[in-house]
């Protein structure tokens, strides 16, 4: 599963300590996830609030507030978290911060973006195990089709086979004989003949036919 489709407790807390500081005030805050597509309803109250008394709230609480509501939103606001997230990782332009923020902002971006990259590498590392596990499963599958088919084959050999015992036609049943020796032989089961005991009952009963 992505980083975005849920943010981990640690990268969300991270977010709700830097976007604060990346935006000047609490309307540069409301601006940030406006542009990030959050939806107006989930504004809606943090941008009253801030428009009739914007002592009220703090830009910290603003910001956890409206990545709490996307974050457990799920599938539902999936976009807004990959674009919120982009939006932190790719800040380059720390000039518009608070100059005391700035040294700051420029620190948690880089946690962040360490973060990301762990995650973004486990990701990949469980989906490159689960794609090995695939692979070994689609080879597994194969073997056992190619012995389920090797089966089929035997059996229609071990039935043409013991058919020959009900012809009185000694002729015809040594020719037949030969042609279900060398379907045998052609199949390529001599190994896995073995190993059923197919071969071995074939030899020993071959001389019976044969008589």
């Amino acid at each position: 599963m992505e980083i975005t489709f849920h943010y981990p407790p640690e990268l969300l807390e991270l977010l709700i300590k830097t976007i604060p500081l990346l935006c000047p005030s609490k309307t540069s805050v409301l601006l940030f996830f406006q542009g990030a597509g959050v939806h107006i309803n989930d504004l809606h109250d943090m941008t009253k609030k801030v428009r009739e008394n914007k002592e009220s709230i703090s830009k910290y609480e603003i910001v956890r507030t409206i990545l709490t509501r996307v974050n457990s939103a799920g599938e539902r606001s999936l976009r807004e978290r990959r674009e919120i997230l982009k939006r932190v990782v790719e800040f380059e332009d720390f000039s518009a911060c608070w100059p005391d923020d700035q040294l700051k902002a420029i620190g948690l971006v880089a946690e962040i973006r360490h973060v990301v990259d762990v995650k973004d590498s486990f990701t990949r590392m469980k989906q490159e195990k689960e794609e090995e596990r695939r692979k070994h499963q689609a080879e597994h599958e194969a073997r056992i089709e190619s012995i389920r088919k090797e089966q089929e084959e035997i059996d229609a050999i071990k039935k043409d086979f013991y058919s020959l015992f009900s012809m009185e036609d000694t002729n015809k049943r040594g020719i037949l004989l030969e042609t279900v020796l060398n379907k045998l032989l052609r199949q390529t089961v001599f190994s896995y003949a073995k190993h059923s005991n197919v071969l071995k009952k074939a030899l020993a009963s071959s001389s019976k036919l044969t008589a």
